[in-house]
């Protein structure tokens, strides 16, 4: 008996555009997804069962073009697939919807709001995130989660991601040298993570706060052992003036 199995027909990633070919208009597209896969990095340094995707195309049928989001996040798929690393993510290989997907938006709007939000609720994304560096009056960065096949907004600052296990916020820092918003992973506690040029920024810093501390206690022994033989030169000088008195300094 003939086993038939239908993805077999498919195509696979190796066939499928990689890009959309669409230029991104706001360099903040690349940077920020880019800062938030490099710090999945830092926060979970011995898990391979992530993939986190940066303009790249999420294929979810054969038929149709792919998603291309800005970013997004998938758990329990592998984080390399092989040495020349993922071409585009493709669901009937990997199996694992994203759990968020990430837009940030530019001067031209691309139906953040809108199409691409409810296309998003259609496919079952659980988290979709968007941030609007632009905005003045209005929340910068909105936090969605799938209820009952509905976004909920959150709006606070960091929102605690449960079924991911981090928070994603925003503020003030700097990446790449550049002292500006950006997005970040953040514990429990709600401490963000830091970019690798602040670990190493605070490395250094404490590197050099150990040295500090170390010149200091050398100085302090350094003094210590001059009031000590300063203490022992007037010792001296008190036994000499003694017995010039004709006083035995023993016997006092």
């Amino acid at each position: 008996m003939l086993n038939y199995n239908p993805l077999a027909c498919l195509p696979s990633s190796e066939e499928l555009p990689d890009s959309d070919d669409t230029p991104v208009d706001n360099e903040l597209q690349d940077l920020i997804p880019g800062l938030l896969k490099a710090l999945l990095a830092i926060a979970w340094p011995e898990r391979m069962d992530w993939f986190f995707g940066v303009d790249m195309g999420i294929y979810y049928d054969p038929d149709l073009p792919a998603i291309v989001p800005d970013g997004f996040l998938s758990l329990g798929v592998e984080r390399f697939y092989d040495e020349d690393l993922r071409l585009s993510y493709v669901l009937w290989e990997e199996k694992k919807l994203p759990i968020l997907l990430l837009e940030v938006v530019s001067k031209i709007y691309r139906g953040e709001y809108s199409t691409k939000k409810a296309d998003y609720a259609r496919l079952g994304i659980l988290y979709y995130v968007v941030y609007n560096p632009f905005r003045r009056r209005k929340p910068r960065l909105e936090v969605y989660k799938l209820v009952n096949n509905v976004y909920e907004l959150h709006d606070s600052n960091p929102v605690w991601l449960t079924e991911i296990g981090l928070g994603i916020g925003i503020e003030r820092g700097t990446y790449l040298g550049v002292p500006r918003e950006w997005m970040y992973w953040y514990n429990q506690q709600g401490q963000r993570f830091l970019t690798p040029e602040e670990k190493e920024k605070l490395a250094a810093q404490k590197a050099q706060q150990a040295e500090q501390k170390a010149q200091q206690a050398e100085q302090k022994a350094q003094q210590a052992e001059q009031k000590a033989q300063q203490a022992q030169q007037e010792t001296q000088l008190l036994r000499e003036r003694l017995r010039s008195l004709g006083v035995d300094p023993d016997l006092i």
